[in-house]
């Protein structure tokens, strides 16, 4: 910061002769300048401030002081006319002290600060006398509280010194009686180490006598153990060989002959389903005649669902899912996704699940046909834990699998001849399954027979 030094205005040279400080202000003496220009500023208006100080104008004494401390401070020292505006206004607010300085008899009870501070702003004769002896009794003062401080710590330290030394005595005490203690605790200790490890010696002997008989008797064992081991794995191996084989061949026989007898036996019960549904639709009297007598006659054909898909419906009605259902032993394969993110993809997906299958449920209690709903696995933040709704098999698609090709393999797995309809909009998977003998129909046909159950 910079200080105010010596300078003399027009007031000091009218007296006829200019005072000026050897020295700068004391700092206490600084503080007391700037806190009463502070003070003192807010009563002058803008046009009577010096320029370098009119920003200063709307702040408070203590920012004012704050900030512009040492604009403030310059500002007394180099222009006369704010000096002696500001000591007009302490004049009003300390009217005794101004007075006293202006006779040259400051009082003695005053705060030597404050005297100094109104001199310097002031001017009276002999105002340098009055700051360098403010200045002076400050510096004693605080020469006075720094002895005086030091004088108390340095009792302080005595006496914390002293306390140390009696801890240090009575710590010195304590530790030559547990030393004591301690010696003697370690004269018995050794006195019975000593006893202790002759016992250990003639002990070690005997363990070395049990030692070697006992790695004679072991390596023998471990020679007959070797041998009992290396003819029980031979025996292991040749009996898990033929174990893995009887199990390879019952499996493949198992599988081949469950596969096949599950389809036959649907393929069965297609034939003998669509030939009841034929006798009804057609309303079939009982056969009266023989065989030979029908040669000639044509027999009657099987409803399919290319049949269904030749009749004069929209592929977005929903008569024509109804018609396909009622097909004997139909099986509708759905693509779960494609048809909720084609009816409702606003939804998160677990209702999106539920909306569905609540709806397949339903459709498969009307009419009874087989339904599979196939998901994409890979949707799938966590294992879903759901319960499949009555008459509804649900699939997700496996880690690397899609949905589409899950129901590819459904629709190759049917036995051909067998009513299966798929649902999906996707062309992929509509192409793969026709390919397979199955019937695709789009997602919105389903939608729409779904909002009438």
């Amino acid at each position: 910061m910079d200080q105010p030094t010596s300078g003399a205005g027009p007031a000091d040279e009218a007296d006829g002769g200019a005072e000026a400080l050897g020295r700068p202000l004391p700092e206490g003496v600084r503080r007391r300048v700037i806190a009463l220009v502070s003070d003192a500023f807010g009563a002058l208006t803008v046009a009577e401030l010096p320029a370098q100080l009119r920003q200063y104008a709307r702040f408070t004494p203590t920012r004012r002081a704050k900030f512009a401390g040492n604009a403030m401070a310059a500002a007394l020292e180099s222009d006369a006319v704010f000096r002696q505006r500001i000591g007009e206004r302490l004049g009003q607010s300390q009217p005794e002290l101004t007075g006293a300085l202006e006779a040259g008899a400051p009082p003695a009870a005053a705060d030597p600060l404050d005297v100094a501070a109104a001199a310097y702003v002031l001017r009276p004769a002999g105002w340098v006398k009055l700051v360098e002896s403010a200045g002076e009794e400050v510096q004693r003062a605080d020469a006075e509280r720094a002895d005086e401080e030091t004088r108390r710590e340095l009792d302080q330290l005595r006496e914390e010194l002293e306390r140390a030394r009696a801890h240090t005595r009575t710590e010195t005490e304590r530790l030559r009686t547990e030393l004591e203690a301690a010696r003697k605790e370690a004269e018995s200790l050794h006195r019975k180490l000593r006893s202790a490890l002759s016992e250990v010696k003639r002990g070690e002997a005997a363990l070395r006598r049990s030692a070697a008989e006992t790695d004679t008797v072991r390596a023998e064992s471990a020679a007959q153990l070797s041998a009992v081991e290396s003819e029980s794995r031979r025996l292991k191996g040749r009996l898990g060989e033929a174990e893995a084989a009887l199990e390879a061949s019952r499996r493949a026989a198992r599988e081949g002959r469950s596969v096949e007898d599950m389809r036959l036996r649907l393929l069965l019960d297609t034939v003998l389903d669509a030939a009841s549904g034929l006798r009804r639709e057609l309303a079939l009297p009982p056969a009266t005649t023989h065989p030979a007598d029908t040669v000639d006659a044509l027999e009657p054909g099987r409803m399919s669902p290319k049949d269904i898909a030749a009749r004069a419906l929209s592929e977005t009605d929903p008569a024509l899912l109804d018609q396909l259902l009622a097909l004997p032993q139909a099986h509708l394969i759905v693509d779960g996704y494609n048809v909720t993110k084609t009816g409702y993809p606003q939804m998160p997906l677990e209702k999106q699940r539920l909306r569905l299958l609540g709806g397949l449920s339903v459709l498969a209690a009307q009419t009874g046909a087989e339904m599979t709903c196939v998901f994409d696995g890979a949707e799938l933040a966590a294992p879903v834990l759901l319960a499949p709704p009555r008459g509804v098999r649900v699939l997700f698609s496996k880690p690397g699998v899609t949905a589409d090709e899950v129901i590819r393999q459904l629709a190759r797995a049917e036995p051909p001849g067998r009513p299966v309809v798929v649902v999906s909009t996707d062309r992929e998977v509509a192409d793969g399954v026709a390919k397979a003998g199955a019937r695709p129909v789009a997602s919105v046909l389903l939608l729409k027979r779904l909002s009438r159950v």
